[in-house]
Protein backbone atom coordinates (compact mmCIF):
# COMPACT_ATOMS: atom_id res chain seq x y z
CA UNK A 1 0.00 0.00 0.00
CA UNK A 2 1.38 3.37 -1.19
CA UNK A 3 0.54 6.73 0.05
CA UNK A 4 -1.89 7.19 -2.61
CA UNK A 5 -3.67 4.18 -1.61
CA UNK A 6 -4.00 5.10 1.86
CA UNK A 7 -5.14 8.31 0.81
CA UNK A 8 -8.09 7.53 -0.97
CA UNK A 9 -8.87 5.25 1.30
CA UNK A 10 -8.90 7.59 3.64
CA UNK A 11 -10.75 10.72 1.59
CA UNK A 12 -13.49 7.35 0.93
CA UNK A 13 -13.98 7.24 4.49
CA UNK A 14 -13.64 11.25 5.64
CA UNK A 15 -15.61 13.00 3.39
CA UNK A 16 -15.10 16.57 3.47
CA UNK A 17 -11.47 16.62 4.31
CA UNK A 18 -8.13 17.46 3.31
CA UNK A 19 -6.39 14.47 3.62
CA UNK A 20 -2.41 14.53 2.85
CA UNK A 21 0.01 11.58 3.42
CA UNK A 22 3.86 10.62 3.10
CA UNK A 23 4.80 7.68 3.53
CA UNK A 24 8.41 5.62 4.30
CA UNK A 25 7.52 2.31 3.48
CA UNK A 26 5.25 0.88 5.52
CA UNK A 27 5.13 3.97 8.02
CA UNK A 28 2.95 6.58 7.05
CA UNK A 29 2.44 10.50 8.12
CA UNK A 30 -0.82 11.77 7.49
CA UNK A 31 -2.66 15.39 7.90
CA UNK A 32 -6.38 15.43 7.56
CA UNK A 33 -8.00 19.09 8.00
CA UNK A 34 -12.11 18.80 8.37
CA UNK A 35 -15.17 19.88 10.47
CA UNK A 36 -15.68 15.87 11.03
CA UNK A 37 -13.05 16.90 14.24
CA UNK A 38 -14.61 19.62 15.41
CA UNK A 39 -15.91 19.22 19.44
CA UNK A 40 -14.03 16.40 19.31
CA UNK A 41 -10.94 15.41 21.65
CA UNK A 42 -7.37 14.75 20.16
CA UNK A 43 -7.75 10.84 21.06
CA UNK A 44 -11.31 11.13 19.27
CA UNK A 45 -9.76 12.53 16.38
CA UNK A 46 -7.20 9.79 16.02
CA UNK A 47 -10.02 6.83 16.76
CA UNK A 48 -11.05 8.27 13.71
CA UNK A 49 -8.68 7.93 11.48
CA UNK A 50 -7.54 4.60 13.13
CA UNK A 51 -10.69 3.13 12.60
CA UNK A 52 -10.90 4.08 8.66
CA UNK A 53 -7.44 2.15 8.44
CA UNK A 54 -7.87 -0.55 10.76
CA UNK A 55 -8.32 -3.41 8.31
CA UNK A 56 -4.47 -2.35 6.99
CA UNK A 57 -3.06 -1.69 10.14
CA UNK A 58 -4.52 -5.55 11.70
CA UNK A 59 -2.97 -6.89 8.54
CA UNK A 60 0.72 -5.59 9.08
CA UNK A 61 -0.15 -3.52 5.68
CA UNK A 62 0.47 -0.33 7.76
CA UNK A 63 3.10 -0.59 10.66
CA UNK A 64 2.89 3.31 12.22
CA UNK A 65 0.68 6.22 11.36
CA UNK A 66 1.63 9.78 12.26
CA UNK A 67 -1.18 11.66 12.49
CA UNK A 68 -1.42 15.65 12.62
CA UNK A 69 -5.26 16.56 12.72
CA UNK A 70 -6.98 19.62 12.50
CA UNK A 71 -10.70 21.28 11.85
CA UNK A 72 -10.74 23.40 9.59
CA UNK A 73 -10.72 26.79 11.81
CA UNK A 74 -7.47 25.32 13.32
CA UNK A 75 -5.45 24.96 10.08
CA UNK A 76 -6.86 28.22 9.04
CA UNK A 77 -5.33 30.14 12.09
CA UNK A 78 -2.16 27.89 12.71
CA UNK A 79 0.50 30.02 11.03
CA UNK A 80 -1.27 33.19 12.49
Amino acid sequence: MNSEDVKAHLENTLLDCLIQVESQGNHFNVVVVGDIFDGKRAVQRQQLVYTALNEQISSGVIHAVTMKLFTQQEWDQRDQ
